[in-house]
């Protein structure tokens, strides 16, 4: 399915959100995740659907000064 990561488009094979993460190669404990403008607490991606056209936000922190 076709759905948009931080602004660009991509294509994953995966239907929930911890999937697609590991898919896109997303991994560490420290990351933050919205789906279409909405914030899923790490606890939730295993149970969080995706779908078609869907919003995906990412993001993690960022060392130095």
């Amino acid at each position: 399915m076709k759905i948009i990561v931080n602004s660009e488009p991509r294509e994953v094979a995966a239907t929930t959100l911890s999937d697609a993460l590991v898919e896109l190669g997303f991994a560490g404990p420290a990351m933050a995740t919205a789906l279409n403008g909405q914030f899923v607490a790490r606890d939730a991606r295993d149970g969080q659907s995706l779908n078609d056209g869907d919003r995906l936000e990412v993001l993690a922190p960022m060392q130095g000064g």
